[in-house]
């Protein structure tokens, strides 16, 4: 299991995340940008690292020969980068992963330049091939025709390597989506020897019509730092968007924008406050959310659930996915947005 522990672990902190997974036994991670890498070096994280965007220039391609990192390669310019940063520090040759585009049309060796760009890669007497993968784009839909598709053009690259007698090294194109529709896929791709997941990691679900048995790790919480009654027709927040259609109360959450809270919710998105969802009322402003709670047992200092649990460990009370539905996002989005001002606290590491 090659563990995508990028944009800090999906906003759940990268290092803790890194050394959970050490001790439940996982053996890599990977990161997006040799930044992510370099710092969870820096944090004593010491599991090989997989680094998807590979080098961008020389000082990258430095830092990544320097920090024993493994670079993903897309193009022969970060070869060539690469290549000159392993002959600088000489000892042996430095590994490398190699992405075929097979349709995701993002990055990676276009599929028609790709069983030669490996093979040359392999040739290159400062790197050594230890993988090749590709990436899934459609995995997460009802129709895995495309994902089949994307598949066999990738067992093509794979079997014309070790026609030419080029070892691929560690074969994978499995992300979360594809992981959960393995069984269904992994007949039309070469045999793969490690799997991608990202976001079931977290316990967020990367198939909605085919759900896993995950434990979402993620709970947002916010107190009600204010409690008011409101009279019938009277406005609340910004823009009056919202305007009492009974005599009510509000809740007022210490949470906005500026921490997560996606001003699409206005309106339209709920949280959840003394056993039920009680819906988001008037604009998400950057600090403060304003919920209707009518005559319910509200109080001063109380927590909302903005997604998640009300307790370490429970079960979820509003599902991130459901909170993304209402904010008319996804759940990839909502856990990455967090902002650097609210308080974290790490439980069971």
């Amino acid at each position: 299991m090659i563990a995508v522990i990028k944009a800090d672990a999906y906003g759940h902190g990268a290092a803790p995340v890194a050394r959970a997974l050490a001790a439940a036994g996982c053996r890599q991670l990977a990161t997006w940008s040799a930044g992510e890498a370099v710092a969870l070096r820096e944090a004593g994280i010491e599991l090989p690292l997989l680094v998807l965007a590979g080098p961008r220039d020389a000082a990258e391609a430095d830092e990544l020969v320097a920090r024993g990192l493994t670079a993903v390669l897309h193009d022969a310019g970060g070869r060539a980068a690469l290549a000159a940063a392993a002959r600088r520090r000489g000892g042996e040759r430095v590994p490398v992963h190699v992405e075929v585009d097979t349709g995701m049309r993002r990055m990676g060796v276009p599929f028609e330049a790709a069983e030669s760009f490996a093979a040359d890669t392999a040739r290159e007497p400062a790197l050594a091939l230890a993988g090749v993968m590709t990436h899934l784009a459609r995995a997460d839909e009802p129709d895995l025709e495309p994902s089949r598709e994307q598949l066999r053009a990738f067992a093509e690259v794979v079997g014309a390597l070790r026609k030419r007698g080029v070892a691929p090294g560690c074969v994978h194109a499995a992300n979360s989506a594809g992981l959960v529709a393995l069984a269904d896929l992994e007949k039309d791709g070469p045999p793969q020897d490690a799997v991608r997941p990202g976001l079931m990691l977290y316990g967020a679900q990367p198939r909605a019509e085919l759900r896993c048995e995950l434990r979402p790790v993620m709970s947002l919480r916010a107190p009600v730092v204010a409690l008011r009654r409101v009279r019938r027709g009277e406005a609340v927040g910004y823009a009056a968007l919202y305007r009492a259609r009974a005599d009510t109360r509000i809740a007022t959450l210490a949470l906005g924008y500026a921490d997560g809270v996606p001003i699409s919710t206005s309106g339209r998105g709920s949280v959840w406050l003394a056993g039920a969802l009680r819906p988001i009322a008037g604009r998400v402003s950057m600090d403060y959310v304003g919920v209707e709670v009518g005559d319910a047992p509200v109080e001063l200092g109380q927590t909302a659930v903005v997604f998640g649990s009300e307790t370490a460990g429970g079960p979820a009370v509003l599902p991130v996915e459901e909170a993304a539905r209402s904010a008319g996002t996804i759940s990839y989005e909502l856990l990455v947005r967090v902002g650097t001002r609210v308080h974290r606290e790490i439980c069971g590491v």
